[in-house]
């Protein structure tokens, strides 16, 4: 290695200067030796960098075509980082450059562009003289993109560098830049971020003031109206919960899966953690159950610079060398969606996961979604697992909760999937094909239920999300007031993400079709104003015990009839479909607690409140889940 590339760091600010190239050159220097696994196979055996023992079965590995051969060295632990790398510096004929001691030069960064250079697994380095010395890890991949490098720079030259240099140095340098783009990589128009109470402050005064108007001039008259959007709102849930349920007691169609042929794919899964000091060592004993080759699992640790604990505890875990830490550079913003997009850019994968930090998921379930890509047209651009809770047993609002995600992720979604229903989507146990992920623009950072969020923009776009058969464990939250929060999160974000949405209701319409148009209004202005207006649905039980009702003398005998008949269809409904649901699960609870589904229904409304509050004064403000507190 040049002595040029050992100076210390105070000396940067002259330009780096190697050996200059010869008077007459290509402007493309690449390595003299082409990647050839035999040759190099050789040379870490002949150096003592491999044991005999460890190479043999990395290359069974490789004889499967699952992977790069150094891939699969570094995620068996049968090299160091260190000394593969020499080595392959030693294979191309490269110099070896370290961009985490030796620092680049940012405004060669700045030329290429960060997100490229993430993109491209490559990093500008400095002057090398006449031609700009580019740090990739493999020449492949530097001859792949030498166009459009020397388009940017003119001659170039490569240097080694490993993958996690390359942007850990590129996080250090441009952090806040690429944390800006994390912010707003989703177009305006699909985006909340413009949501601020200057923007709809005149707006809500002005619908305020003409709402109080009409309660002043004709009281009853507005609670009549309020009440009977209320009962028409609970009609079409229950229509739409009745439809979904009876279309997924359909028998499924048997559906062999088909052999992939191909090579198995990268799959990154990104998990976004903050707080979460208890429960860090956990998750990685948790991601170390997945069944799928080291080599082609890439987990993503997406922590904020100033979570202290996180990182501490991470560190203390000794991370296997298939998953790594990104640090989410700090911001006025902090979200789950922000983390997510700012590590998608670090993601390997052709496919991209997410799940969260008390997440168990089942041992093969990246297996059963790669295959069920590899079986799926393009057009299928997101798979949504299972979510169910390994505490059911807590208290009673632990196993309300479990019979209520049982009921929604094994009966009603399955049957909206059957139905062509856009999917809302959960926001765990997703999984991505790349390519579209990053055309829509990710995740909107701003939006606090960005899940159900990118589940309309999906549908949008014309990509379907289908749901799979893999479940992941995770901790029912059952404590009432971290429950309030929680539920208060999702509601404020189906409040945004239905204003969005509606900005333009015509184009939505053309976008979504009828039958998904209709769907998202009964799903998300359906659940919004029922869980606002439970108290006006209460309110009519008075006229069962021969109490008087405001708007009682303003309906006929027969309507004050139906509603009785209303309520107590759509309670027989919600409890069957309880029922169902929970026998669908391994769950050794009682049925009986599913009619108790009905005391526990109406907390959503001390959520929505809360919601509505935030929606107006602090939007973007995302109430944090406690994790690790019943998952022992």
């Amino acid at each position: 290695m040049s002595a040029q590339l050992l100076r210390p760091l105070d000396d940067l600010s002259r330009p780096l200067l190697l050996q200059p190239p010869p008077a007459k050159r290509s402007p493309v220097k690449l390595p003299h030796a082409k990647p050839n696994s035999d040759g190099l196979t050789a040379r870490l055996l002949r150096d003592g960098v491999v044991s005999a023992a460890n190479m043999v079965a990395a290359l069974a590995i490789h004889a499967e075509r699952h992977g790069k051969l150094t891939d699969i060295l570094l995620a068996r632990n049968s090299v160091t980082e260190a000394a593969l790398y020499a080595a392959l510096a030693g294979h191309w004929g490269l110099r070896l450059v370290d961009p985490t001691c030796i620092l680049p030069d940012p405004r060669l960064i700045d030329r290429y562009g960060a997100q490229h250079c993430l993109a491209d697994g490559i990093l500008p380095f400095g002057d090398a003289g006449g031609a700009t010395l580019i740090l990739c890890a493999d020449p492949d991949d530097f001859a792949r993109y030498a166009g459009k490098l020397t388009t940017t720079f003119g001659p170039v030259l490569m240097a080694l560098a490993s993958p996690r240099q390359i942007k850990t140095a590129l996080l250090h340098l441009r952090g806040p830049s690429l944390a800006s783009r994390a912010e707003n990589r989703v177009p305006d128009a699909e985006s909340c971020r413009q949501w601020k109470l200057g923007a709809i402050g005149p707006r809500m005064a002005l619908v305020l003031a003409a709402l109080g108007t009409w309660v002043w001039l004709a009281p009853r008259t507005v609670l009549l109206v309020v009440s009977l959007w209320a009962i028409a709102t609970l009609l079409f849930l229950t229509a739409l919960k009745l439809a979904a349920a009876i279309a997924a007691l359909r028998p499924a169609r048997a559906e062999p899966p088909a052999p992939i042929t191909a090579r198995l794919p990268i799959v990154s899964v990104i998990v976004a953690l903050y707080r979460e000091g208890d429960i860090a060592g956990r998750l990685i004993k948790r991601l170390e159950k997945l069944d799928y080759p080291r080599n082609l699992l890439d987990v993503v640790l997406a922590v904020e610079a100033d979570d202290i604990v996180t990182h501490q505890a991470l560190a203390r875990a000794d991370l296997p060398t298939w998953m790594r830490v990104v640090t989410v550079p700090d911001g006025q913003l902090r979200t789950k969606p922000r983390a997510l997009n700012m590590a998608l850019d670090y993601c390997r994968g052709s496919i991209v996961g997410v799940y969260d930090a008390e997440d168990a998921p089942d041992p093969d379930q990246i297996r059963k979604v790669v295959t069920r890509f590899h079986m799926r047209g393009p057009d299928v651009a997101c798979l949504q697992g299972i979510l169910d809770f390994y505490n059911p047993h807590t208290n009673w609002l632990s196993r309300c909760f479990t019979i209520e995600y049982a009921t929604w992720f094994r009966l009603m979604l399955p049957g909206l999937q059957r139905l062509g229903v856009a999917i809302p989507l959960g926001g765990t146990t997703l999984f991505f094909r790349r390519d579209v992920l990053e055309k829509l623009g990710g995740w909107d950072a701003h939006n606090v239920t960005e899940d159900a969020d990118l589940g309309i923009r999906l549908a949008r776009h014309g990509y379907r999300t289908e749901l799979i058969e893999t479940t992941t464990g995770e901790e029912a939250n059952c404590r009432p007031l971290p429950w309030i929060k929680q539920r208060s999160r999702w509601i404020k974000g189906y409040m945004v993400t239905y204003a969005v949405h509606m900005r333009n209701p015509a184009l939505l319409w053309r976008q979504l079709g009828a039958v998904k148009f209709i769907g998202f209004q009964i799903m998300f202005l359906g659940t919004i104003s029922q869980v606002l207006l439970v108290p006006v649905l209460w309110s009519f039980w008075a006229l069962h015990f021969g109490l008087h009702h405001p708007v009682g003398d303003l309906l006929p005998a027969i309507a004050t009839q139906g509603l009785a008949w209303l309520f107590f269809t759509t309670e027989l409904i919600t409890i069957a479909t309880g029922v169902l649901g929970l026998r669908r699960t391994s769950h050794k609870l009682s049925l009986l607690w599913v009619p108790t589904l009905q005391i526990y229904y109406p907390l959503a409304a001390l959520a929505s409140y809360k919601a509505l509050l935030e929606v107006i004064t602090n939007p973007f403000y995302w109430d944090k889940t406690s994790h690790g507190i019943f998952d022992h």
